[in-house]
């Protein structure tokens, strides 16, 4: 049993599909095909089944690819157990955020591992769909991802640890009417244009929340992603919008109100492949994020004095 010929069946239970599986590897669907097929003769039952034009995995298979993780795991501890690269504590550790949590944590990072025996940081932003964010840990060591309380848990694929459980406020013009109240109900905002992400993104799963709860469909004028771009639209009059609490910078234009009666709160979480945790450096970075995540809860202040 070849340890890459587990790591394509595994690819092959995460992506769905030969192709995308090729892709991912950077090798033909053919070459795919031959390794499941040199595996399967190893195995006394059924690893993958037709499921119309798509190979998919059995219970069998399902089953060897969650232990794929475990060999996989074990092999890195192995080879990473060799003190001049495990122990290493200025390796490279490369490191994804989308954009308000890289925005916030990139800079403590950046200070707080600037010693000549740190790990150096190779950072980048990728603001992707919620489903999408554990595919990310394939390319990055570690990988920041939001979600919101209610969201189904992160697949076992990857190891998650939560930095902040980050309030979501209303972002309002501070001449606003609703600017007045210290805190804001859906009944409150049901009547008012919004601005908010697009399709797939937690914060989406909010603004439903308090259209339900309204009884009534919100007026969604104006999709964005970025809070920077958002604020200034807010600014200027073009509709209300969800905001993080301590992961945007202050606008001097706008007001925060916290929301009742809805879950109002997302998970930051730090994400990555279990053996990727084998490496000294890693861990290192892994440690200041969690540090990094104190410093940004202790700036909290009440958002009535945003």
């Amino acid at each position: 049993m070849d340890p890459r010929q587990l790591r394509i069946l595994r690819e092959l239970g995460e992506l769905g599909s030969v192709s995308a599986v090729a892709e991912a590897l950077l090798v033909t669907p053919s070459a795919i095909s031959q390794q499941l097929r040199l595996l399967q003769r190893s195995i006394p039952v059924p690893l993958t089944e037709r499921a119309g034009r798509r190979v998919v995995l059995t219970d069998a298979g399902q089953a060897l690819a969650a232990a794929a993780v475990e060999v996989e795991t074990a092999l890195a501890r192995a080879r990473h157990s060799v003190a001049d690269f495990a122990e290493r504590p200025d390796g490279t550790v490369s490191l994804a955020a989308f954009h308000s949590a890289a925005a916030a944590f990139f800079p403590l990072l950046l200070r707080g591992l600037a010693g000549p025996d740190a790990p150096r940081l190779a950072l980048a932003d990728e603001d992707v769909a919620q489903d999408r964010f554990p595919l990310l840990t394939r390319d990055y060591d570690l990988v920041l991802a939001h979600r919101l309380d209610h969201a189904p848990p992160w697949p076992r694929m990857v190891t998650a640890s939560t930095l902040l459980r980050e309030p979501l406020d209303v972002a309002l013009p501070a001449g606003h009417p609703l600017a007045a109240r210290r805190r804001l109900y859906p009944r409150d905002v049901a009547d008012q244009p919004w601005i908010t992400v697009h399709d797939g993104f937690p914060l989406m799963a909010t603004i439903e929340a308090i259209a339900a709860a309204a009884g009534r469909r919100l007026d969604l004028v104006h999709r964005i992603n970025e809070f920077a771009v958002v604020a200034e639209a807010v600014a200027a009059g073009g509709g209300l919008a969800l905001m993080p609490r301590w992961t945007t910078r202050p606008h001097p234009a706008l007001v925060l109100r916290p929301l009742a009666g809805v879950h109002a709160h997302r998970h930051i979480d730090a994400l990555h492949r279990p053996e990727r945790a084998a490496r000294r450096a890693v861990r290192t970075v892994l440690a200041e994020l969690r540090r990094a995540a104190a410093t940004i809860r202790g700036r909290d202040v009440a958002p009535g004095d945003r």
